[in-house]
């Protein structure tokens, strides 16, 4: 019996320090996924060795004919300085993003990502005139998700397809029910500048904080 405990258990990402992890945010012209012209400007992500991180990238991509929208600006502190200055090829920064969320070693982690960032990668990989490519979506542990899950007392459910799982509590909706980064930062006492949230290379550095403190809430 001690035996099946101890199996169960390091098959937990909570105990498994050799998971590899790519947590990403995109920042875009504004919030409308039918819209083509809403163009991810930033993408940023950690790449992580169990509660480690080991590597950090924050790309601004280059579009000629990018239009913030000027609410998106004043969220995301927009400098347009800043941007022209770093902006880089679009095709060099997905290739080496897609390196990682295409590689079946690594779990994909983010905030709100099959509400949103999937399908601006979607967009972004259409703007390059390539098909969108959702095989990677399996892989995705969606951390708004599972504050959802936490704060309602739910577990993953034996048997049931993990993702699928998922994408019911990303669906859910209850008033009162509150599970954005600052709120979970707060609930979880990690420090945090306001003022740097939705800054996405700042919002995955957290993201990934509080990924590591879910872990210890939930069973996956």
């Amino acid at each position: 019996m001690f035996a099946l405990i101890t199996q169960a258990a390091s098959t937990m990402l909570r105990y498994n320090k050799k998971q590899k992890y790519i947590c990403f945010d995109f920042e875009t012209c504004h919030l409308n996924l039918l819209d083509s012209s809403n163009k991810p400007w930033q993408l940023s992500y950690v790449i992580a060795e169990g509660d480690k991180i080991t590597k950090e990238v924050d790309n601004y991509i280059y579009w000629s004919d990018l239009n913030i929208s000027e609410g998106a600006k004043e969220v995301t502190h927009f400098n347009e300085f800043k941007y022209k200055s770093l902006a880089a090829d679009p095709i060099k920064i997905l290739k080496e993003f897609e390196n990682f969320i295409y590689d079946e070693d690594y779990l994909i982690v983010g905030q709100n990502l099959l509400g949103f960032d999937i399908y601006v990668h979607a967009i972004y990989r259409k703007l390059l005139s390539k098909i969108p490519d959702f095989s990677y979506v399996r892989r995705i542990i969606d951390t708004n998700c599972l504050a959802k899950a936490i704060k309602k007392n739910l577990q993953p459910p034996k048997g049931e397809d993990f993702i699928y799982w998922q994408y019911k509590l990303n669906d859910f909706r209850e008033k009162g029910l509150k599970t954005s980064i600052k709120t979970q930062l707060k609930e979880y006492d990690i420090d945090f500048d306001e003022n740097m949230l939705h800054n996405s290379m700042y919002d995955v550095q957290k993201n990934f904080q509080i990924f590591q403190k879910q872990i210890w809430r939930i069973e996956v």
